[in-house]
């Protein structure tokens, strides 16, 4: 008995518990639109944050910054090396 009140506990733990999502962030948009509601996503397929408020105007919604943006243009140079100056022997 207690064998088949372990079973039936495992079984409804696991059709209990919600599916693992992936990522929600994209990292090739900058900023992401945050809708809130019964069902709650985030959409990341703004360029621009003036873009993004234009398509949250009006519903519970919110935008920003995406904090897994890629952008390929924040790269540190690569660090010069001075000479010094020339020495004559």
């Amino acid at each position: 008995m207690r064998i088949l009140g372990l079973i039936i506990l495992g079984i409804a733990t696991m059709t209990a518990t919600a599916a693992a999502r992936a990522q929600t962030y994209d990292p090739n948009f900058p900023v992401c639109l945050h809708v809130y509601g019964r069902v709650s996503y985030i959409d990341c397929s703004y360029n621009t944050l003036p873009q993004c408020l234009a398509s949250a105007s009006g519903r519970s919604a919110s935008c920003q910054i995406n904090p897994y943006f890629a952008n390929p243009g924040t790269e540190r140079p690569a660090p010069r090396h001075h000479r010094g100056p020339y020495q004559a022997y």
